[in-house]
């Protein structure tokens, strides 16, 4: 990957030089509401870096229903030229979250703004509807294989060597577990974009409740499930730095000045926003971004009351159950490097520079 002063590229040209060592074995299990937007920005930062071997975009509901998603994801992979990538439908409704429940949730504890899936959409539909396409309907068709056992018979296949990298809520993750409880530690490591600690921010979404986030907030009990099996290792990037970059018009105009397929897909697409996946993607990339690394336990509360989906969060030594089956412990980084935190650039051919971000 090309590094200099900036902490990550959007790689928007095809990558015509071969690396010498091998490619990192990743499985994306992304929400790909679309088009453009963080989702799929991340989407084309995996698949366009040169030291990446996507094995599969696996595609539950999240931001948008799964099966508009999943032809988001197969357009897109058409627009760039990466249909080789197989684009495998995950879980369509979280394993205990509902629209229905939320809605009884609303009148004991008050509005949740964004809700995915469930209040979002042009227009908003059901779970088996696709609405028009605005970049075209895809031609290419999802893999006939379901999300979990393509992600179990990955890594049975390539035992230690697939990075997940999770940036949707995590149903399809806990039902791999629930299939093949090994399925955690067959992996290399979960790289997960999700979880709010205390973001310092005027954003009202954010700063009225600073502990939920969207993909462990649909999926509280996946998330919990997740959290607590015996990954080698776990990064989480969370909202609290994620809000201090934005993609923004100046950014999007110099994007526009590219010629490739995929910086013309986001130039036309791209809206101002926080950049949410992409950074998470990035990070992993390229770790050097981040200047110090912290340990902490985390957990989503599962409880049904005000604080269901809330992100929980202790020190090392502070947890529930202290060493015994509790929640996992991810390194957190939340002081990326001074001068890249803000920084954003773009080339022209070859997309989006940027950095900032929190890990665990």
């Amino acid at each position: 990957m090309l590094r200099s002063t900036l902490c990550f590229l959007l790689a928007f040209v095809s990558c015509a030089a071969a690396y010498a060592q091998a490619k990192r074995k990743v499985i994306v299990d992304e929400d790909c509401s679309g088009p453009g937007g963080t989702n799929m920005q991340a989407v084309l930062t995996l698949v366009s870096s040169p030291d990446t071997e996507v094995l599969g975009i696996t595609v539950p509901t999240g931001e948008a229903w799964r099966d508009e998603e999943v032809a988001h994801a197969l357009r897109l992979l058409e627009i760039i030229g990466r249909t080789d990538i197989p684009v495998v439908p995950g879980a369509v409704f979280p394993l205990v979250n509902s629209k229905e429940f939320v809605g009884e949730w609303e009148s004991q504890y008050g509005k949740v703004p964004y809700q995915g899936a469930w209040n979002t959409g042009n227009p908003v539909h059901g779970p088996w509807e696709i609405p028009q396409l605005p970049e075209g309907a895809p031609s290419t068709k999802a893999s006939q294989e379901d999300a979990v056992n393509f992600l179990v018979r990955m890594v049975n296949t390539y035992p230690h060597q697939i990075s997940i990298y999770a940036a949707a809520p995590l149903t399809d993750l806990a039902l791999a577990i629930a299939l093949d409880p090994n399925f955690p530690e067959l992996s290399k490591e979960l790289v997960v974009m999700g979880g709010s600690i205390n973001p310092k921010t005027d954003d009202p979404e954010f700063k009225l409740a600073p502990h939920r986030e969207f993909n462990f907030w649909m999926d509280p009990d996946a998330a919990h499930t997740v959290l607590h099996a015996h990954w080698p290792r776990i990064v989480l990037t969370t909202v609290d730095i994620s809000i201090t970059t934005r993609m923004d018009k100046n950014l999007i105009a110099q994007i526009a000045k590219g010629t490739t397929p995929a910086a013309r897909y986001v130039a036309k697409y791209a809206q101002p926003d926080y950049l949410w996946d992409e950074l998470a993607a990035a990070a992993w990339l390229d770790p050097s971004i981040i200047t110090k690394w912290q340990k902490l336990y985390i957990d989503v509360d599962t409880n049904f009351d005000a604080s269901y989906g809330n992100t929980l969060m202790w020190t090392p030594g502070k947890q529930p159950g202290a060493g015994a089956n509790s929640s996992s412990t991810c390194s957190l980084a939340p002081h990326p490097q001074r001068h890249r935190k803000s920084k954003l650039s773009a080339d022209k051919n070859r997309g989006l520079h940027g950095c900032g971000r929190c890990w665990k």
